[in-house]
């Protein structure tokens, strides 16, 4: 049984953190990229690797509500079938790889991922050709592990869905709408999993994460009306410098 510290333990700076991080995932939900690879590392060095997750989980399902109530119409179910078998085998097996390793191998799991997630992240914006359309089987094989693997260690599976997404050439609210049910879907059975299996969401965390709702919703509004104002670019290069710092952080 994981030991996970009272709500009142909770420092205040640590709660401006997270709340921070509650505003962060809203936004990220419903069209803001890459803010979530922030979170990550920040709520993993609060509350340890492992722990850290059961923490996010549900904060992530609360956003993934709304973005599904305002981009539901858009999704492209073709597209998410073909990838969804093979996420759910890459959970399963980073489900069965947590249990092998303690939480500073954990941590530093996290901490890889989220590297390779920003790697994926810049290749995507700057190398990735947007003619390629693959078609073969073993494509939505490869990203739909590779993405279901990254979720469930460290809930960084983003970049890697857009990989896939973008290769199939939707258009923005398509891509939205998609990403939306997708990581509904697949948060929603990573719960019983982590509450049962890794035993990390516990009535403590489930208070955290009540507790931050209003964040969760504010971001949520600022994604879809505020953020449309700042330069993608500027935006988008900030969050890979604190991302790095904050992956640098958890790892050593």
């Amino acid at each position: 049984m994981i030991e996970f510290p009272s709500t009142f333990a909770i420092s205040t700076f640590d709660w401006v953190l997270i709340i921070i991080c509650a505003v962060l995932i809203g936004m990220s939900k419903t069209g803001v990229p890459g803010v979530s690879m922030i979170v990550v590392p920040t709520l993993a060095l609060i509350f340890g690797g492992k722990q850290s997750t059961g923490v996010l989980l549900p904060i992530l399902i609360m956003a993934d509500v709304f973005a599904v109530i305002y981009y539901h119409r858009h999704a492209n179910w073709r597209h998410l079938l073909r990838a969804l078998p093979w996420a759910v085998t890459g959970l399963l097996l980073a489900l069965w790889i947590g249990n092998q390793v303690n939480d500073q191998q954990f941590k530093r799991m996290i901490a890889i991922i989220v590297f390779l997630s920003i790697i994926v992240m810049i290749w995507k914006d700057y190398g990735f050709k947007k003619e390629f359309t693959p078609d073969h089987w073993l494509f939505a094989a490869l990203l739909g592990v590779a993405g279901g693997f990254a979720t469930m260690i460290g809930n960084v599976a983003g970049p890697i869905f857009a990989i896939y997404l973008l290769a199939m050439h939707l258009d923005k609210k398509g891509y939205i709408g998609t990403t939306a049910w997708f990581f509904f879907i697949i948060n929603l059975s990573k719960f019983p999993l982590q509450a049962l299996v890794w035993k990390n969401i516990t009535l403590h965390t489930l208070t955290i994460d009540i507790l931050v709702f209003p964040a969760i919703a504010l971001g949520a509004w600022f994604g879809i009306f505020v953020v449309k104002r700042i330069s993608e670019l500027t935006y988008k290069w900030l969050v890979v410098v604190i991302t790095v710092l904050s992956a640098l952080l958890i790892f050593v």
